[in-house]
C-alpha cells in the first residue's frame, strides 16, 4: 500500500466489490502480530469488519523481510479452510490484491476468547487442543496429495522467508555444533509437499468460540503446500513452551500436547502416521530452540526459562526420537521447571 494512501481511501472499493455500502466508515487499529497492520472497521449502521495488510519488514529486533504477496495466499487459505471445515477461519469479505489488503469478518471478543490469553491466565481447557487438532487434521486430510491445491499454493519462497529461514536456518547459524542436525530437518521439511499447511498454528492465532468451543484459525500468511508436520510441531511447541512458563500447569499442558498429537495423527492413513510422527518429533525440539534463540523469540519466557528450554531441546536435536509419545515422556521426565 502506498505510504500516503489511507485505509479510508482504500477500503471503499473493496466494500463496493462485495456489494456493501461503506457509509460512515471509521477505522481503529487492532493489536496483532509482527507481520501486518490490522484494523477494525465500523460502518454507520454498526456493522464491523476486520482488515489487514502485510508489512514488507516484520516488527522484530532483527532484520526480517518477507514478500507482500503472502496476503493473497492467506486469503486463499482462509477460503479453502472454511470450505473444508465451516467456521474454521474468518469469512473473507473481499480482497485488494494490488494493495495487499484482506477484508475479513470481525470476530468480537464478547463472542470469542483468544487461546493464548486463556493459557497464560492459567485456563487450560483440555477440549481446545483436541478441537484444534480435529480442524487442522481435517484440512490436512482433505488436501492430502491433491495436485490442484499444490498448484494453488506455489509458496516455497514464502515459507522459507517466514518460517524456515528465521526459525531453522538462523538458529542453526547460532549453534554450529547443531547446525548439521537442524539443517537436515529444514531440508526434509522443505522437500515434503503433501498437504495444505497453515504455517503459524499458534495459540495467539486461534480464537475459541464462547458458544460452542469451536476454534477459528487466523493469520495464514505462511500458507504453503508442504509438510503438515510443520503445523503440528508448531502448535505442540507452544504447549511445551507454556508448560515451562507455567509450572503449575506443566503436566496438564504436556498431557494436552500428547492428546493433540494423537487426535491430529488419527486423520491420516495409518500407513502414513509413523513417518509423519517422526518428522514432527524431529521438528519440535528445533522449534523449541528457535523460539528462544531464533529471529522471533517468545516474549513471555524469562532467561532462566529460556535456559530450561535449551536444556530440554538440545539433547533431542542431537538424538532425535521418532515417536511423539516418547518425546513428551522425555520432556515430562526432564525435571521440574
Amino acid at each position: 500500500m502506498a505510504e500516503d494512501a489511507s485505509w479510508e481511501a482504500l477500503l471503499p472499493p473493496i466494500f463496493a466489490a462485495a456489494s456493501i455500502e461503506a457509509t460512515g466508515l471509521s477505522v481503529a487499529p487492532l493489536t496483532g502480530g509482527v507481520s501486518s497492520d490490522i484494523v477494525r472497521i465500523t460502518l454507520a449502521d454498526g456493522r464491523q469488519f476486520c482488515a489487514k495488510r502485510a508489512l514488507p519488514k516484520l516488527k522484530v529486533a532483527t532484520d526480517w523481510q518477507a514478500p507482500l504477496e503472502r496476503n493473497h495466499y492467506e486469503v486463499a487459505w482462509l477460503r479453502r479452510a472454511n470450505a473444508i471445515v465451516p467456521g474454521a477461519a474468518p469469512e473473507v469479505i473481499g480482497e485488494d490484491r494490488h494493495h495487499g489488503i484482506a477484508l475479513l469478518e470481525y470476530l468480537p471478543p464478547e463472542d470469542y476468547t483468544l487461546w493464548k490469553a486463556d493459557l497464560l491466565a492459567g485456563r487450560a481447557d483440555p477440549d481446545v487442543p483436541i478441537a484444534v487438532a480435529d480442524a487442522l487434521g481435517r484440512i490436512h486430510a482433505a488436501t492430502l496429495n491433491d495436485p490442484s491445491t499444490a498448484a494453488e499454493f506455489p509458496t516455497d519462497d514464502l515459507i522459507d522467508a517466514l518460517r524456515l529461514d528465521p526459525y531453522l536456518r538462523y538458529t542453526a547459524s547460532r549453534y554450529p555444533d547443531l547446525s548439521q542436525r537442524i539443517l537436515s530437518v529444514l531440508r526434509t521439511t522443505a522437500s515434503t509437499k503433501v498437504a495444505l499447511v497453515h504455517g503459524d498454528v499458534s495459540p495467539k492465532n486461534i480464537l475459541v468460540s464462547r458458544r460452542d468451543g469451536h476454534p477459528v484459525l487466523l493469520d495464514a500468511e505462511c500458507a504453503w503446500y508442504g509438510d503438515p508436520a510443520f503445523d503440528a510441531a508448531f502448535c505442540l511447541n507452544h504447549l511445551v513452551l507454556k508448560s515451562v512458563h507455567l509450572p503449575a500447569l506443566r503436566d496438564r499442558l504436556l498431557d494436552q500436547a500428547k492428546a493433540l498429537a494423537a487426535a491430529w495423527l488419527a486423520h491420516f492413513p495409518a500407513a502414513d502416521r509413523p513417518e509423519l510422527a517422526a518428522r514432527t518429533a524431529a521438528l519440535l525440539p528445533c522449534l523449541m530452540l528457535a523460539r528462544v534463540d531464533g529471529k522471533s523469540p517468545v516474549e513471555y519466557l524469562t532467561e532462566p526459562s529460556r535456559e530450561i528450554v535449551r536444556h530440554r531441546a538440545i539433547p533431542l536435536i542431537r538424538e532425535p526420537v521418532s515417536d511423539l509419545v516418547h518425546l513428551v515422556a522425555i520432556l515430562r521426565s526432564s525435571g521440574p521447571n
